[in-house]
């Protein structure tokens, strides 16, 4: 655990690099963690998230349940209207990353559910208004999440080596003097 200001010292600062992106270089919502159960990555993390779960039938689909969205808090009755997000957007990662991804990585992150900060059930509508953006350009409209979104988001970003920009870096700085007792935990990806 550090403090939010020692991650945010931590993350490497270069420019983003966004020539050459494409989101079908993230191969997303594979198997999941449990191959066998009919439910892809981005299901297996509704059912992760759900503060009431929901009913599993067939290939699993999913009836009731209910979900609280962190971004704009929110609370959601209905699996379809919800999104999962990469809390880094892929195009954020491709523009982060230290030197390029193997396929391999790229699919470990697009579908990490190790960590429980990668991926995040929201609204449809929150996801949307975030798209790609970073902290510099972009925060949940729930103000009470912000220092747990600036944690998440570096946390997330140590975990999988990513560089900061100065207009990111300098956002994070400015929510963490909102944020005195917030801490970062991650663990690094294989």
């Amino acid at each position: 655990m550090l403090p939010l200001f020692d991650a945010i010292d931590r993350l490497p600062i270069a420019a983003e690099h966004r020539e050459g992106y494409d989101r079908r270089l993230y191969k997303h919502w594979n198997k999941g963690l449990n191959a066998t159960d009919g439910c892809h990555t981005r299901k297996e993390v509704i059912l992760t998230e759900a503060v009431e779960a929901p009913q599993v039938e067939d290939r699993c689909a999913l009836t009731g349940g209910s979900w609280l969205s962190k971004y704009d808090s929110v609370v959601v009755t209905d699996a379809a209207r919800l999104d999962v997000d990469h809390f880094v957007p892929l195009a954020e990662v491709f523009d982060s990353e230290q030197a390029p991804w193997s396929a391999a990585r790229r699919e470990a992150y697009a579908n990490d559910q190790d960590s429980p900060d990668t991926l995040i059930a929201v609204t449809a509508a929150s996801n949307r208004s975030k798209a790609d953006k970073d902290p510099a350009e972009w925060l949940p409209s729930d103000a009470s999440y912000h220092c747990a979104y600036a944690a998440t988001w570096v946390g997330t970003k140590l975990r999988w080596d990513l560089a900061a920009d100065e207009a990111e870096r300098d956002a994070l700085l400015g929510l963490a003097e909102d944020c005195p007792a917030t801490v970062v935990t991650y663990e690094p990806a294989g």
